[in-house]
């Protein structure tokens, strides 16, 4: 049976802004017929994946999120002297490999033709062909082959034959496709499951979003003629304790690192010590609304996995937010176990509010 390890989180953040929705302001989400703040997974996971603690820890294993594949190779073949016609047939044909290609419509091929663009929106549209239509997560194993490929085509100067273009690769290291998946619509055979689930953040009480006004002065107005701001404008905000939950797939997880367990364990720290302390990047400069957990429960065991979401079904009243939402969490903990019986082998906390436990020890925990 799989192994799983199971990670909950309290942050409280400060003012913030940390993930916008279409207007600008928080993403929100009703739970227990009530207003809460969101964070999305989509969001945590960038965050922590493009973090310094994560590539400082596997930045040798990282593979890359990218549509614009195509581009990076023809602009590496014409940096080693290939044709510019040539570059854009082969960098298309490397580019195909991991998806359907963009393609440009008759009014963006008639703009082109007339050169009735500017320089940057001309750019735009002769970059179009070579872009991937949606993104595809491309291994370190893949990056190699393809910088190896690129070399022999430009040392030899003739288009890749069709067994080199067998650029997707089975075999692979890379720590953040293994975490998180990899959906490639195209090639579904080299698709990858993800071996860890990240839930939406949610505040454990009702939360309203408020918005700042702001005006910006500018430094050379003397008030002479007018007194008045230069800018004005608003910004939405809001604070709150969030809940956040995390399950790995241990074995799945070194099964995706191709058996390296070492690898693996490495992994499970670096992700464990983000989602500790690297917050969302969305507003940072306007509100520093940096944060480290101040509780963590960490379970391990080959128990069907569950959030403990529930015990915020009832938003946490108080003043004692941080306090009263440890309790909830364990209480609810608790009374699964009652229920259901033990829902992990064993468990360990660390608690931020009365400096009891550590990241160190949790993370010694889930991984020996």
């Amino acid at each position: 049976m799989s192994q799983f390890i199971q990670l909950h989180l309290l942050t409280s953040y400060p003012p913030s802004n940390l993930n916008r929705d279409d207007l600008g302001r928080p993403k929100t989400a009703i739970m227990g017929g009530a207003n809460r703040l969101r964070v999305s997974s989509q969001s945590l996971k960038r965050a922590w994946r493009t973090s310094d603690i994560f590539t400082d820890a596997l930045g040798d294993h990282r593979g890359t999120r990218t549509k614009r594949l195509g581009i990076k190779v023809y602009e590496e073949l014409l940096g080693k002297d290939a044709k510019p016609k040539d570059a854009g047939v082969w960098a298309k044909s490397i580019a195909g490999v991991f998806g359907k290609l963009k393609t440009l419509n008759k009014k963006e091929e008639a703009k082109l033709a007339k050169n009735d663009t500017s320089e940057k929106e001309k750019k735009a549209l002769m970059e179009k062909p070579f872009e991937i239509e949606q993104l595809a997560h491309i291994s370190v194993e893949e990056q190699e082959s393809i910088s190896a490929l690129i070399n022999t085509l430009s040392t030899e100067n003739r288009e890749p034959e069709k067994d080199e273009l067998v650029l997707l690769r089975n075999t692979n290291k890379s720590v953040d496709m293994a975490l998180f998946g990899r959906m490639l619509a195209s090639s579904p055979l080299y698709n990858v499951e993800a071996a860890a689930q990240v839930s939406h953040a949610i505040t454990v009480h009702s939360a309203k979003v408020d918005e700042d006004y702001f005006t910006a002065v500018d430094d050379l107005n003397n008030h002479e003629d007018d007194a008045g701001a230069a800018h004005i404008g608003e910004a939405g905000f809001s604070a709150g304790v969030f809940y956040a939950y995390i399950c790995i797939n241990r074995d799945l997880l070194i099964e995706n690192l191709q058996g390296d367990r070492e690898l693996a364990d490495k992994t499970i720290a670096a992700l464990m010590e983000c989602a500790a302390k690297v917050s969302p990047t969305g507003k940072q400069n306007s509100f520093a609304s940096r944060a480290h957990a101040v509780y963590m429960l960490a379970e391990k065991g080959t128990q069907q996995p569950r959030s403990l979401s529930v015990a915020f079904l009832r938003p946490i009243q108080g003043q004692d937010q941080a306090g009263d939402s440890i309790k909830a969490l364990n209480t609810q903990r608790d009374n699964f176990n009652k229920v259901y019986g033990e829902c992990a082998d064993d468990f360990r906390t660390m608690n931020a509010i009365n400096g009891e436990g550590s990241l160190d020890e949790l993370i010694k925990f889930v991984t020996e």
